[in-house]
């Protein structure tokens, strides 16, 4: 592995690491704490300072080794970063919040499907099922930030199986990114495991959600990769949260309010530990990079069958937690 890489792959930890643990002990630490409420799955006040040291060790090395257009999404994560920021300081209305996630997809879609090293770009209804798709991708990150360890795990999972499959595609750019973001979602782990002493935040689900989308595109328009191959890596957050949003949209819920209706909410609820949810949630999304990983390198009716094999396990463990819980 060349230089690059291995800074790349150790450095975004040790800075991640270090910034969050300079922080913890500061007056920004108090000024964020999450404290408990009755939706909430942890019982004592928690400062939401991770996303600070996990965008910290990874935005600077996606600046130094991405391409243009991966410096142009970094700078778009940057920012949203900031928005999620004051969010979590002062709690941002939505048409504040979502304007400014929208701003961002629509700017990286657009840099990222420039005809310019591209298969020719996307057509006019291709964009635009991007950027609500890369939106939606924004958003579910965050929903799915609710208990200890689950929301670094998937990323440090999912950019590294990005990373994997980057680099045996020789796209060192998008390799090296994607191990950055991984490698500094681990030294937040290190933080957050359960018991959490720190909490990602909005600064930092939303946007890693967006980076996952983003660079998910970026690789499939390179061909790094197939279409469906970011969508099953990060499958774990992106069935719980779609399924969920059509289950409280098909009740008349307002599925806009925070809840804990998440499949993993659910779980808690019902008696899991949040250590137990963590592992079994790493298990289920190294189950869904690995098969991923293999998908793309086998012939298409085999892939085919990786996808419809995993619908079929969505489906029963939908129906497996659904009779076993009850909705919160």
């Amino acid at each position: 592995m060349s230089a690059s890489g291995l800074l790349a792959g150790i450095v975004p930890a040790l800075i991640s690491w270090i910034v969050i643990l300079m922080i913890r002990g500061s007056a920004w630490a108090s000024r964020l704490a999450d404290r408990p409420n009755e939706r909430s799955l942890h019982s004592v006040p928690t400062a939401r300072i991770g996303g600070l040291g996990v965008m910290a060790g990874a935005l600077p090395f996606a600046f130094v080794l991405g391409d243009d257009a991966i410096r142009i999404v970094a700078g778009c994560a940057g920012l949203l970063a900031l928005v999620s920021l004051a969010d979590d300081i002062e709690s941002l209305p939505i048409q504040v919040r979502l304007p400014a996630h929208t701003a961002a997809a629509i700017v990286a879609v657009l840099v990222i499907a420039a005809p310019s090293g591209t298969r020719g770009g996307l057509d006019v209804v291709e964009v635009a099922a991007a950027i609500l798709a890369l939106v939606w991708m924004t958003n579910l990150y965050n929903f799915m930030d609710g208990s200890d360890g689950l929301a670094g795990g998937m990323a440090a999972i999912g950019f590294g199986a990005f990373a994997l499959a980057a680099l045996q595609a020789n796209a060192l750019p998008l390799a090296f990114t994607a191990a950055a973001i991984a490698s500094a979602s681990g030294g937040f782990l290190v933080h957050n495991f359960p018991p959490a002493r720190v909490f990602l935040g909005d600064a930092g689900s939303v946007p890693l959600g967006f980076l996952a989308g983003a660079l998910g595109l970026h690789g499939a328009l390179i061909d790094a990769w197939p279409a469906w191959f970011p969508v099953l890596v990060f499958s774990p957050f992106i069935v719980d949260a779609t399924l969920t949003l059509a289950r409280r949209v098909a009740r008349a819920e307002p599925f806009w309010k925070a809840h804990r209706g998440h499949l993993y909410q659910r779980l808690v609820l019902d008696g899991w530990t949040q250590r137990r949810l963590a592992w079994s949630g790493y298990a289920l999304m190294a189950a869904a990079a690995a098969s991923a990983l293999v998908g793309r390198t086998v012939e298409p009716e085999v892939g085919f069958g990786i996808i419809l094999l995993w619908a079929v396990v969505y489906l029963l463990l939908f129906i497996a937690i659904g009779r076993r819980t009850r909705a919160a």
